[in-house]
């Protein structure tokens, strides 16, 4: 869902945890046929990784999530600058 729509009326529920957020440096997908798992994972020199929250959506869900973070990211980088990935990633595993 993009920050435009959530500004158009939609009336979410955020309890105070969910709120505070959870941090995660990376992040494994998997899918099957009927569905997408997110894995947000936090790694950190010196300890094992752990999954820190684990998100299942529905293929349309994951498609439309993939779409807005691009056009999140774009704003972004219109507003603030290229986002600059490092040559070597040492501390986050992504797969796709």
């Amino acid at each position: 869902m993009s920050e435009n729509q959530q500004n158009e009326g939609l009336n979410i529920e955020l309890n105070e945890l969910v709120a505070q957020g959870v941090y995660a440096t990376g992040a494994i997908i998997n899918h099957s046929a009927s569905e997408f798992v997110v894995d947000f994972v936090q790694f950190m020199p010196g300890a094992r990784p752990s999954v820190k929250s684990r998100i299942i959506l529905s293929p349309l869900q994951a498609k439309q999530l993939a779409s807005s973070l691009a056009e999140n990211v774009a704003t972004f980088e219109n507003n603030f600058g290229e986002i600059k990935q490092p040559q070597q990633n040492g501390t986050a595993n992504y797969e796709a």
